[in-house]
């Protein structure tokens, strides 16, 4: 198992871990605080170099050499957490706030605690290991007592170094990249992810439209005109009538496959004209009543739009409704829209109809969806987008 952090290392097998170059790693992040260690003595030096000079004026060269100090030590803080945390951090807005955050934490405090630490973890069993050479004038029994314990203790010493190391790097992450701020790049990175995959769209669309659909119509055309050459009770008029219905149908077929890659309609005319052409082609009458105070912006409305074409198929496979309606709206900066039919009910997420879908691309512009279908309906689906 591959390990990311000091924290997930700790959790394998004794033997493996301490042959592991994670103690190590643990061992040399909390030595390299001697860095921030010599910058905090630069602090307190001019501090106190300000001060035989006037008081007011240590106060003064002592938080400039802090701010100095942070400044420098910050970088630094980011670039040693990769010894006990190899995931990438990600580097939120207010980044140069939080790395300064950390500098001024390890100047004040966390350093010294660190080397402490590691100095009484290592320390400790090195005096007790080499105790007969340090004081020769021990009982030779003692003496090998104190080596095996101190030999018994490195183990414990190599476990204790990475818990506090893999517990300092978690601490120095939760602090440069929170967890909301790692959710955030998370959904900035599935809207990068939409939006190239509508541009995919589109261009898809484009070159249906003005290549397979173009030359279907001459195709179409081209037949059509040869027909009218040939005697209308001819064997050859009857395969060219045949073969122009068949182009006909294909031609159509296309048109109805643009449409559903990418809507021109929305493109040129806006969601209310789009959500009329689409509940225009609906297998079930659909009532329409969309009333925005203008153009939305691109990505809103080509996911409400989303919503409703995929609201609308479900409406006509699954929901054996008569009759169905459409409402957009916009309240409070958010747009509304509603479908409902007069089906059965009982829509189920989990069936596969496309409701989980749905949610997933309202949850990319943080949207919201609710749903209302119990068993004998009516359904209600509701979507709201922030403008």
């Amino acid at each position: 198992m591959l390990n990311r952090t000091a924290l997930e290392a700790l959790t394998r097998r004794p033997l493996p871990f301490l042959a592991s170059a994670w103690p190590w790693r643990g061992a040399a992040y909390l030595a390299a605080s001697a860095v921030p260690g010599v910058a905090a003595g630069l602090t307190v030096a001019a501090a106190a170099g300000g001060t035989l000079v006037n008081p007011a004026l240590g106060v003064v060269a002592g938080l400039a050499a802090l701010a100095l100090a942070a400044v420098l030590v910050a970088p630094f803080e980011r670039l040693r957490l990769r010894l006990v945390d190899a995931a990438p951090v990600p580097r939120p807005p207010d980044r140069r706030r939080r790395e300064a955050g950390l500098a001024v934490m390890t100047l004040l405090a966390l350093w010294w605690i660190d080397l402490v630490m590691l100095s009484f973890t290592i320390g400790g069993p090195l005096v007790l290991a080499l105790s007969p050479v340090l004081q020769p004038a021990l009982a030779p029994i003692v003496g090998v007592l104190s080596t095996v314990a101190g030999v018994l203790l490195l183990p414990v010493a190599a476990y204790t170094i990475t818990a506090w190391a893999g517990a300092r790097g978690a601490m120095a992450r939760a602090i440069l990249a929170p967890a909301q701020s790692e959710l955030s790049e998370v959904l900035r990175s599935r809207a990068r992810l939409v939006d190239a995959f509508e541009l995919e769209r589109r261009r898809i669309e484009r070159d249906l439209h003005d290549g397979a659909q173009q030359r279907l119509v001459a195709l179409s055309m081209s037949l059509g005109i040869a027909g009218l050459d040939l005697p209308p009770d001819s064997e050859a008029a009857r395969l060219v009538r045949q073969a122009h219905g068949e182009a006909k149908q294909a031609l159509a077929e296309l048109r109805e496959l643009i449409r559903g890659v990418h809507s021109q309609v929305l493109t040129d005319r806006g969601l209310a004209a789009a959500v009329q052409d689409v509940a225009g082609r609906s297998a079930v009458p659909v009532d329409v009543a969309v009333d925005l105070p203008g153009r939305l912006p691109a990505p809103v409305e080509v996911t409400a739009y989303y919503v409703v074409s995929e609201a609308l198929a479900n409406l006509a496979k699954h929901s054996g409704a008569t009759r169905g309606s459409v409402t957009g709206r916009v309240e409070r900066g958010t747009l509304v829209v509603e479908v409902r039919d007069d089906g059965a009910g009982g829509a189920d997420p989990g069936r596969g109809t496309g409701l989980t879908g749905l949610a997933d691309r309202l949850a990319v512009v943080e949207g919201k969806l609710s749903l209302s279908s119990p068993p004998g309906g009516p359904t209600r689906l509701r979507a709201e987008i922030p403008c």
